[in-house]
């Protein structure tokens, strides 16, 4: 950071560490220990689609490795775009299986940013309910290199239950690095995995 970043008041942004991925099984823990959270399986990758056969090619090659152990009976990886027009990949496992689900979704994270796309991952979500129904996801920002709660509200519609998201950012500050900065915390309504 240079002097004139300094005296403007510009800070440098926070490099992507896709390794703080493989927090999220100790994190599970600590869900399932507080407040009786338990992992779904379900987990997605979302990020935005570029035109191109390059493009094309790494996302085949994301598909591929995904799929690679469906013919041992695990789950075809699913794509998917939403509203924005943003792409979607959920990968399925059981929920004992988590640590899979993580390889995955940092095989997905770490294939595109190899490949020179790490520009277009936006998030990264690991699902969670509880025994009343609630859903839970931990989203990682890819941008900045950390993670938050989304709880949306039981029964669908797009409220949010604030008060559960600010308990498990509580719960989670010694096993992931949490996104401060409650204005990052965005909605991801009907993401897949949630």
């Amino acid at each position: 950071m240079g002097f004139l970043d300094a005296l403007l008041g510009r800070s440098k942004p926070v490099k992507p560490d896709l390794d703080q991925l493989f927090g999220i099984p100790s994190a599970a823990l600590t869900l399932e220990a507080a407040a009786g959270y338990r992992p779904t399986g379900l987990g997605s990758v979302c990020f935005a689609a570029v035109e191109g056969g390059a493009f094309d090619e790494v996302q085949r090659q994301v598909r591929a490795l995904l799929d690679a152990d469906t013919d041992r009976g695990g789950a075809p990886v699913e794509g998917s775009q939403d509203g924005y027009g943003y792409s979607w990949l959920l990968a399925r496992h059981t929920p004992e299986e988590l640590p899979d689900l993580v390889n995955d979704l940092h095989a997905v994270n770490s294939e595109l940013e190899a490949n020179g796309f790490g520009p277009q991952l936006l998030c990264s979500i690991v699902g969670f309910r509880n025994d009343a129904g609630q859903s839970l996801g931990l989203v990682y920002l890819y941008k900045r290199g950390t993670f938050y709660p989304f709880a949306p509200m039981p029964g669908g519609g797009e409220k949010r239950n604030s008060p559960v998201e600010l308990q498990i950012k509580a719960m989670l500050g010694d096993d992931l690095r949490l996104e401060q900065d409650l204005s990052r915390w965005f909605p991801v309504w009907g993401a897949p995995g949630l």
